[in-house]
């Protein structure tokens, strides 16, 4: 096994990842608000919601061709640099991977097109389903992907025979505590990237003074569903954390960043952790709060890094940083969506426009929570690809070159800063269109205006300023 092949197919995945991620999560979540919008739309009657559905629309339509896109190399990686994880496990998470194909891809595949194409040709009822079952199939497709990774995080219902790991309890496998705190999470993650997409979007509109009825539909259905989820994913975040303290005792100590046993334990707020030294630099704790979070005790003791050899322990510095980095992203949304929320009640929102500024600018940090999040979990689950059962360095493939796995990592980044660019791009020229509007195209280099409101949905009335406030 050529170390430095191991290092950079270890970095090729991690960034194919970390990219990907950032867009089934806010599919996920911008999915499940469009199915509220239909429903809303169809019980309603009122045109905004159809103005507001058709813009997302067209967003979830390009993010979503973004995850797919990226997503699928993934399969080929676990093939060409993991060859021996894919080997070992392949009876396992090749069934769990093939699920998520007959399920959530075959949901997706065969109603998209509907969403897409299909509102004038079929009956408004239908319409809706089909909306529902895309956002069904994106969450089949969360499950499926964080069983696998649960089943990697804490492996059950196997045996290990022959080298292999070899199913012998779907249920343990599927219906296991640690999946069921897991997934959770990662719904919420996802339902409160569309929120504050939804509320980032709509603060940006009321300040630059464009479509208020659409931006105060959307800032409010943001803000409102906000404020409820981010509680509950703290929550999960907390049950989370209680099966890490069970079954990965050094994650946990990482995380925390504790060296020593201690009792009762401080919790480690902000400090430079120095593995060579096994210490912590400018560190400031806050007594026994270790203790309670570890173990909801005044009094326990709780495990640090010594505990365990070198070879066994993950490395400290990265899943310390990123664990504080989700956790403040998610204090400042439930700020944010708390305090805009009180406003919106009280009809002074649109006046405070320091807090509209903080909600747009906002936009970027469940993206940020999600990536850290998976950077904490996954990080701090090494040396272990399996774990307790088989370590990273023997996953790789056996034959593979530093050569060849710089070679495809050079390829991805390229291949994907072109995609990203590309996207990105194309998704400003949508939300600069607004609700309602076209993308400007040029003629003979002269801007065409997007098109009203009413020349794109002729049968909506006019709105005033304040409707769907």
């Amino acid at each position: 096994m050529d170390a430095t092949a191991l290092i950079l197919s270890r970095i090729q995945f991690a960034f194919t990842i970390s990219y990907h991620i950032i867009f089934p999560s806010f599919t996920i979540g911008v999915a499940a608000w469009l199915t509220v919008l239909e429903a809303l739309r169809l019980a309603t009657g009122r045109p905004v919601y159809r103005r507001i559905f058709d813009f997302w629309l067209k967003i979830f339509g390009v993010v979503f061709g973004l995850g797919v896109v990226t997503g699928v190399v993934m399969a080929f990686e676990f093939g060409l640099n993991w060859s021996e994880l894919a080997r070992m496990s392949g009876p396992i998470q090749g069934p769990l991977l093939s699920y998520e194909t007959f399920t959530a891809f075959f949901l997706e595949a065969s109603f998209l097109g509907i969403l897409l194409f299909g509102r004038e040709r079929v009956p408004p009822w239908f319409y809706l389903v089909s909306t529902a079952l895309v956002a069904l199939g994106t969450t089949f497709s969360a499950f499926w992907i964080m069983a696998n990774n649960s089943w990697m995080q804490v492996p059950t219902g196997f045996a290990f025979r022959n080298g292999v790991f070899e199913p012998t309890d779907w249920s343990k496998i599927l219906f296991n505590t640690v999946l069921w705190t897991r997934f959770p999470h990662m719904l919420l993650a996802s339902y409160l990237t569309g929120a504050f997409a939804a509320a980032a979007t709509g603060a940006w509109l009321l300040l630059r003074r464009t479509a208020r009825a659409e931006a105060h539909v959307m800032l409010n259905m943001g803000l409102y569903l906000a404020a409820v989820l981010v509680p509950a994913q703290i929550l999960f975040g907390h049950l989370n954390g209680d099966y890490v303290h069970e079954y990965q005792p050094t994650k946990f100590a990482a995380i925390e960043g504790r060296w020593h046993d201690e009792q009762p334990a401080s919790e480690v707020l902000v400090a430079i952790p120095d593995a060579r030294h096994e210490t912590n630099h400018l560190a400031i704790s806050i007594p026994v709060l270790g203790s309670v979070i570890g173990s909801d005790s005044l009094t326990s003791k709780e495990v640090g890094l010594t505990d365990y050899p070198r070879q066994d322990r993950p490395p400290v510095f990265i899943p310390f940083w990123t664990f504080r980095a989700m956790v403040g992203c998610g204090l400042i949304m439930l700020a944010l969506a708390w305090a805009g929320s009180i406003l919106s009640g009280r009809g002074r929102l649109e006046q405070s426009r320091l807090l509209l500024w903080a909600i747009f600018l906002s936009y970027p940090l469940p993206f940020i929570a999600i990536v850290t999040g998976w950077f904490t979990a996954e990080v701090g689950r090494q040396p272990w690809v399996v774990y307790g059962m088989l370590r990273t360095a023997k996953a790789v493939t056996p034959f593979l070159t530093a050569r060849e796995a710089l070679a495809s990592l050079i390829l991805f980044v390229l291949v994907y800063a072109f995609i990203f660019s590309a996207g990105v791009f194309y998704l400003y020229r949508l939300f600069q269109a607004g609700p309602g509007g076209e993308i400007e195209q040029t003629h003979h280099g002269v801007p065409n205006r997007p098109m009203s409101i009413a020349s794109q949905h002729p049968g909506d009335k006019p709105q005033t300023a304040t409707e769907g406030a």
